[in-house]
Order: C-alpha cells, then sequence, then structure tokens
C-alpha cells in the first residue's frame, strides 16, 4: 500500500504550530518559578550564599572588585579583609545584593606592585569568601593608544593569517580532483580541531562563571541552538556551496576569532597578558591554515576580488572586536556563551563542508577513505602541535571559596 502524500499547511500555520508548545514551555516555566513548589521544605536553616569575583580593577584610588551574587536570596557584604586586615569600601550600588546582581567594592587599599594580596569578602552571616590577586599590577586604562595597540595585536592574529592563507588561492586553483579533496579534508580536519578547541575552552570558563548561570547546560544548550539556527538559515534555499560556503565558514571561524579575542581582551584588562613576539608568530601561524580553509570551497570558481577582502574581514576582524569587548567588559559567563555559539557555528559549516565533499565524488561512501582524504585529515595534526595555548591570556577570575 503507497503512502499517501500529506497535504502541504501554510507557512504562517506551520511557524504557528512551533511557537504554541515553545509558548507552552515557557509559560510553564515561568508558572514553576512563581508558583515556587519547594518553599514549603523550608526548614528555617540559613540561606546558601555563593559569591563569584568577576573582575579586579587595579588603581591609584584603590582595589575594585566586581561581584556576583548566586545564592538562594539576596545576601550583603558586611565586612571586607585586605592581607588579615579590614578595610572600610563603598558598594555601588548600594543596599542588599540581590540573586543574580553584580555590584562594584570599592577598597581604599595601598597595593604594592608586584605583590600578591588576599582579600576576603564577610557576609553578614559570616560567611567568607576568597579572592587572591595573584600579582598586583595596575588595570590598564581604555584610551585611544591602548585601543590602537589592542587593534594591531588582533590583527597580527586575526586579520593577516586569513589574508595570508586565502592567498594560496591560485596555487590550489591547480589542483586536481585529488588535490580538491586533500584541501577539503585538510578544511573539515582544522574546524574538527577549532569545534574541540572552543567547547574545552567554553567549558573551562562556564566552571569559572557563578553558579546561577548553569555554565555547563549553557555551553551545550547554545551550541546546540547556534548549530540547528545555522543549519536552517543554510538550508533555507538549498544547500550552500562555493562562494557562499566560503562565507560560512569565514563566519564560523570568526566567531572562534571573537572568543580568543575575548580572553585576550580580557588578560590586557587584568594585566595579565605576556605577548611575546614568538606567541604573536605562534598564533599567526597557527590562524593561516583557516585562511587556507576558507579558500577550499572557492577552487572551482572565479569568486569576484571583493569577496577576498569581505571573506578576510569576517574570519579576522572580530578578534579585534573581541579583544576590544574583553578588555572593557570580561565576564566567564559571556566569553563562554560566545564560544559555545562558536562552536555550533563551527559543527554546522564541518556538516556542510563534509557533505560539498561528499557531493563532488561519484563514490560518496569510498571518498572518505581515499588516501587525499586520509592524509588531509592527518594534516590537522600539524595545527596541533603549532597551537599556543590560551591560558597565557586568561585574567584570573576565580570563584569565591
Amino acid at each position: 500500500m503507497s503512502d499517501q502524500s500529506q497535504p502541504t499547511r501554510p507557512t504562517a500555520i506551520r511557524l504557528l504550530l512551533v511557537l504554541l508548545p515553545l509558548a507552552a514551555i515557557l509559560g510553564s516555566f515561568v508558572w514553576i518559578a512563581s508558583l515556587d513548589p519547594l518553599r514549603s521544605f523550608n526548614n528555617g536553616a540559613p540561606p546558601v550564599e555563593s559569591l563569584t569575583v568577576e573582575r579586579t580593577v587595579l588603581d591609584q584610588t584603590g582595589i575594585q572588585i566586581l561581584v556576583r551574587a548566586g545564592g538562594s536570596e539576596a545576601m550583603q557584604i558586611a565586612q571586607i579583609a585586605v592581607d588579615d586586615a579590614y578595610w572600610t569600601f563603598t558598594q555601588n550600588p548600594p543596599g542588599p545584593i540581590a540573586r543574580g546582581s553584580a555590584v562594584w567594592l570599592q577598597i581604599p587599599y595601598p597595593w604594592v606592585l608586584g605583590e600578591a594580596h588576599h582579600v576576603a569578602l564577610v557576609s553578614n552571616t559570616g560567611t567568607v569568601f576568597g579572592h587572591e590577586i595573584a600579582v598586583a599590577v595596575p588595570t590598564p586604562q581604555a584610551t585611544a593608544g591602548q585601543f590602537r595597540m589592542q587593534a594591531l595585536v588582533g590583527a597580527l592574529v586575526g586579520l593577516l593569517p586569513v589574508a595570508l592563507g586565502l592567498m594560496f588561492y591560485p596555487a590550489m586553483r591547480g589542483f586536481g580532483t585529488a588535490g580538491m579533496n586533500f584541501v577539503l579534508a585538510l578544511t573539515v580536519g582544522m574546524l574538527a580541531f577549532l569545534l574541540l578547541d572552543m567547547i574545552a575552552e567554553a567549558t573551562e570558563l562556564a566552571a569559572e562563571a557563578a553558579a546561577m548561570f548553569q555554565g555547563s547546560a549553557m555551553v551545550w544548550l547554545s551550541a546546540l541552538a547556534s548549530f540547528l539556527l545555522l543549519m536552517a538559515i543554510g538550508r533555507w534555499r538549498g544547500r550552500p556551496e562555493g562562494l557562499a560556503l566560503a562565507f560560512y565558514i569565514a563566519l564560523g571561524i570568526g566567531l572562534h576569532n571573537f572568543g580568543e579575542g575575548l580572553a585576550i581582551g580580557g588578560a590586557f584588562a587584568a594585566g595579565a597578558a605576556g605577548l611575546g613576539t614568538f606567541l604573536v608568530l605562534g598564533f599567526a601561524l597557527h590562524n593561516v591554515t583557516e585562511g587556507i580553509g576558507i579558500a577550499a570551497p572557492m577552487l572551482r570558481i572565479r569568486p569576484p576580488l571583493w569577496s577576498f577582502a569581505a571573506l578576510t574581514l569576517l574570519a579576522g576582524a572580530p578578534a579585534v572586536l573581541g579583544i576590544w569587548v574583553g578588555s572593557l567588559a570580561y565576564a566567564p559567563q559571556w566569553s563562554a556563551l560566545a564560544l559555545a555559539v562558536g562552536a555550533g557555528a563551527i559543527l554546522q559549516v564541518m556538516v556542510e563542508v563534509s557533505a560539498y565533499l561528499q557531493r563532488q565524488n561519484s563514490d560518496r561512501q569510498a571518498i572518505l577513505f581515499s588516501p587525499a582524504v586520509l592524509g588531509g585529515f592527518l594534516g590537522v595534526c600539524c595545527r596541533t602541535v603549532l597551537n599556543p595555548t590560551l591560558s597565557s591570556f586568561r585574567p584570573p577570575v576565580l570563584p569565591c571559596e
């Protein structure tokens, strides 16, 4: 018995059928939150308090600390001790700190350049939260000269490597089928490396964020949502190929470079960025393969010259933007979220490039195990060796204990 085709519903009806369950889920969550079903289990015990230090600023006025409350109820900072001595402090905004809210604490402490300092935050219930300043250095100020220097670093680790990689496009145009398969496989391997790198960085940053953000779940759900959204957009009018696929690759790499820029910018703000010449060279060499990967889907077409500039900006400029944002408003949860969204974009590009690789060859199963493809996958191991760790740029953001 043959299957009968289902009648095609109008787009508005299909959209409504998707939005109704989503609205029901949202309404259920709001109802449960307002009902507070665990309220009856309250046995009079003091509320659980949690405090996370998100940012530390050292200047001529003393120490400024941005803290976020993550406990079950509002809490209040009663005293602050620096190096076992209690100091007066001002809080902005004043008053109890609501769950999920952040406040600045200003401590007029004469910190010593190059020394370590321990800050103890004492709540009105007597709970002590410790924060360590490993090396006291003045926090860089947001000036035009500082922005220019950060933009130069971002261009060196983001824009320049992508542009250099795209310069291999004329040479790769002469590749045959085996050569093109090698480059596409190398692109998939490079994207897989970026995916693992971003997930590892995102989960590590999420662990440093306040517990209320549910860091691990936030990372995985954000990555999944990003992947599904970009897949839907990419397949809206068929499967992307050629220049369109190159732009998707550049977008995924750009989101990855934005996450790298956030980490570097946060380290600038904390005065913890030791950017040596060899480390910058390592980043640049490490990112050259990104430009090669962007060029891979365009080997059988002749794209206009403007597209190379646009692809370079899309993939590399987010590194500059990330450094600026990270230096002004670094927070581990937002950096983790940006990296998770980038990881979802990278996964979507991996799926599309793998599908494109199979469509370019008649034997779709055998092509995955051909010497050219296996060689491309193994070639990404060289990129792993050249990968400079981002831990050198990680600002000292630690949960209070």
